[in-house]
């Protein structure tokens, strides 16, 4: 479980005639993902995602607020421990481009500790997952944009985390490859996995996660299942809804 209370991140943004302007990309934000369930984290870009999941993933400090991470009833806080339960998946991860896909998982399972035996046959189990056969030991630096995706995905699944932090994960990659995700990603809720899920794509959130949460201008605007979210507002997909929660704002501003 992932417990962030009052989280802010502030900036300082440089403007004109040296004039320094602190901006908070997340702005009070509190947010509570249990065991075994796939929360969704819906926003434009700018929207502040990207900055939250890296503070709930411990991978940057907040200006404000904490974060705890719970494995089963024990408290993770040292940076190691908190790594190996946590997979991350940024959507700027830089890769080693000389290894192939094969190597980095090799690597990263000499890293977290496991045998060569279970490496090797999370290995099989991932290149199924993510139908990788035919490009595991090619170069990573000579992987389509939608080959390399897989690849980071893969790193993020070889010590199998009890925690998914998972940041456009489908970015990319073609439908059949989507739909892969999506499914393994379900069959690690029915094991008991947390996952933060950050999407732009509503069908997807629709259709994969518990809870959405709505994030605008660091803020959470809405937060509740797709089914409670419909009724409070009377519409009936989930980017009507944020489309009109925006727009209200909007008004609101004026």
């Amino acid at each position: 479980m992932i417990t962030a209370e009052h989280l802010v991140k502030t900036f300082t943004r440089n403007e004109k005639k040296n004039r320094k302007t602190e901006i908070n990309a997340v702005d009070d934000i509190s947010l509570t993902v249990r065991e075994g369930e796939i929360v969704g984290i819906l926003g434009p870009n700018g929207a502040g995602k990207t900055t939250m999941l890296r503070m709930m993933s411990k991978l940057m400090k907040p200006t404000g607020g904490q974060v705890s991470i719970r494995i089963g009833k024990t408290e993770i806080s040292d940076e190691i421990e908190v790594k190996r339960h946590i997979g991350y998946l940024s959507n700027n991860t830089k890769l080693y481009g000389r290894l192939s896909a094969r190597e980095l998982l090799q690597m990263l399972g000499t890293i977290y500790g496991m045998t060569q035996e279970d490496t090797e046959r999370k290995i099989d189990q991932i290149s199924n997952i993510l139908s990788m056969e035919s490009f595991i030991d090619n170069r990573i630096e000579k992987l389509s944009t939608g080959q390399t995706q897989r690849a980071s995905i893969a790193r993020c699944l070889i010590h199998d985390p009890q925690v998914y932090i998972f940041d456009e994960p489908t970015l990319g990659l073609d439908i059949i490859s989507s739909a892969a995700i999506i499914e393994f990603m379900k069959g690690e809720r029915e094991r008991g996995k947390t996952v933060l899920y950050s999407t732009h794509y509503m069908e997807e959130a629709e259709y994969l996660c518990d809870r959405i949460v709505m994030i605008h201008q660091g803020k959470i605007i809405s937060e509740g299942t797709p089914a409670a979210l419909k009724a409070q507002t009377g519409q009936g997909s989930l980017r009507d809804i944020f489309s009109g929660l925006i727009q209200e704002g909007r008004r609101n501003e004026y």
